[in-house]
């Protein structure tokens, strides 16, 4: 099995304690996440040879991001040094009707920065298999949009099978640019990632019958939307996220992989929110672990689910389980017993 690489931002992530609003929060926990590195982590909590690729100072706060992937077995050799500054994004977790919020403050930062001359490309993907990134990243600026699309180039040319998870951000970018860059960014894609919101707001291709806010899904339109992404861009598979949001504190949770002409939908999980952040990464380092390893569509589909179920009862961004613990709860061990 060749090498894993995930492109993107290592942010700093500041947050209150607990259920703290920004406005009552004297300190905040600082800890690191970012939609490439938290699937870099979920891949080597796996076993998997992983590298996290990106650009981040040269300074102690920089060094402090490098190792919180370096302890986990995220290979960061390939992290370019240089820049400014680590970008930071403010979490407030929310509960019940009251949603979490987010605030960036990333502007400026080392990889947003970046020129195509900080990555080499040819010594990246010397032995890799597969190569991830998010719609995040293009986001960050048009020099880093370029640098996307250079490496999928780069990727393609060497067989490389690449992933996307869409990962639209409003905050960072609009629809209209989204849906131009990446229109054509995903023209060098083989699986594509999404949510209920996604494939609407970057390609305006939406779900009938479908409320996100009511929690209302139509699986019948999902399997339309799969089936037109997969037309427009000839993906060799789409996955679907499913969130049923009945509060932020609770959501029904499930997916789809349309692949082969065929949609596979996984068993549906009834969440109690402990952190959400990092909930869709998640899914998306259980779906690239299990399609590296040779599962059946509907093998695949039902490991990144359990994934990403466990990490919405995770602190933080990373997913810190096993293989043995996805296993356990995609077999239908679900109780939350203690086990002794």
């Amino acid at each position: 099995m060749g090498k894993i690489i995930t492109f993107g931002e290592l942010m700093l992530r500041l947050a209150p304690e607990n259920y703290l609003r920004f406005v009552q929060s004297e300190k905040y926990e600082a800890t690191f996440g970012g939609a490439e590195a938290n699937v870099a982590i979920s891949l080597a909590n796996y076993g998997l040879d992983v590298a996290f690729v990106s650009k981040l100072p040269k300074h102690e706060i920089g060094q402090a991001a490098v190792n919180s992937l370096r302890k986990f077995g995220v290979d960061t050799s390939l992290i370019v040094r240089g820049g400014d500054r680590v970008g930071i994004y403010y979490c407030e977790k929310g509960a019940s009707v009251r949603p979490s919020k987010v605030i960036y403050d990333r502007a400026g930062s080392s990889i947003a920065t970046a020129t195509a001359a900080d990555f080499d490309w040819n010594k990246i993907f010397e032995g890799v298999e597969w190569f991830h990134f998010t719609g995040i990243t293009p986001a960050l600026s048009d020099d880093v949009a370029a640098i996307c699309l250079e490496a999928l180039k780069e990727a393609k040319k060497r067989n490389i099978t690449v992933s996307c998870d869409l990962n639209f951000r409003k905050k960072l970018w609009s629809k209209e640019k989204a849906g131009k860059v990446m229109g054509e960014l995903c023209g060098y894609v083989d699986y594509c990632i999404a949510n209920e919101e996604d494939a609407k707001d970057v390609f305006g291709i939406e779900a009938e019958d479908t409320d996100i806010y009511s929690g209302k899904l139509s699986e019948k339109g999902y399997v339309s939307v799969a089936e037109k992404l997969t037309q427009k861009f000839g993906f060799k598979g789409v996955a679907i996220t499913l969130r049923e949001s009945i509060s932020a504190s609770d959501n029904n949770w499930s997916a789809m992989l349309y692949t082969g002409g065929k949609a596979y939908f996984s068993k549906k999980y009834a969440l109690r929110i402990v952190d959400r952040v990092g909930g869709g990464d998640s899914f998306g380092g259980g779906l690239i672990y299990s399609l590296v390893s040779g599962y059946d569509a509907q093998s695949a589909i039902e490991f990144a689910v359990a994934a990403s179920a466990l990490k919405h009862t995770i602190e933080g961004d990373y997913n810190m389980v096993s293989v043995a613990e996805v296993n356990n709860l995609a077999g239908g061990d679900a109780s939350g017993r203690v086990q002794r």
